[in-house]
């Protein structure tokens, strides 16, 4: 009987100290890094699915309105960032500091329809030459635009190298764009309220 409780005790001793050791510490075993890894995920996607995507709309329409108020007040610095490119900018002063004949012509080609349409009941004979003298606008405009972008383009590539002409910028279609635009419809706003300011 005495070698059998000696038995027991020394089995027990192991599992006591165990115990002891667990309990003396942080009152509770270490977790595996596994475990704790696990506790520390977060889920990608949100509970509220709709409620985020509106925020994120919110926030995207805050910031193109910040950038729409921005090119209408000449601010370049809050303008979207295709915007502040120097060559861009260039661009912008080369077009406005000229005189453009296609800043006009949506105006007069506005006029001529609308006088075409009056002649066509009055006096038959004058709306060809109406049409014509359209086309002849229209055809001046095309060779303004091409004078001014060779130019431009010239001038681009000293200044800014290649990069600035490369097709990917898309300069040739920003300038004839402007050009056509009339002066106080362009956005970005004209950095000078006259022409004639020509940049460096």
């Amino acid at each position: 009987m005495s070698l059998f409780n000696k038995k027991e005790e020394t089995a027990q001793e192991p599992v006591e100290t165990k115990v002891a050791e667990t309990t003396s510490g942080k009152g509770r075993p270490t977790p595996k890094r596994k475990d704790a890894q696990a506790q520390n995920l977060r889920p990608l996607v949100p509970k509220d699915r709709e409620a985020s995507r509106k925020a994120a709309k919110a926030r995207m329409r805050e910031r193109e309105n910040a950038e729409y108020d921005a090119m209408q007040k000449g601010d370049i610095n809050h303008m979207p960032k295709a915007e502040r490119l120097p060559w861009r900018i260039y661009i912008r002063d080369y077009v406005d500091a000229r005189f453009n004949l296609g800043e006009f012509f949506i105006p007069v080609a506005f006029v001529i329809l609308i006088g075409s349409i009056f002649v066509t009941y009055q006096w038959p004979a004058l709306a060809l030459p109406l049409m014509v003298l359209m086309y002849v606008y229209l055809f001046a405009v095309i060779i303004d635009v091409v004078i001014m972008w060779r130019k431009l383009k010239k001038k681009l590539i000293e200044k800014f190298g290649e990069q600035s002409v490369a097709k990917g910028m898309r300069s040739g279609s920003y300038a004839w764009s402007r050009a056509i635009q009339m002066r106080r419809w362009r956005l970005p706003k004209p950095r000078y309220d006259k022409r004639g300011h020509w940049p460096e």
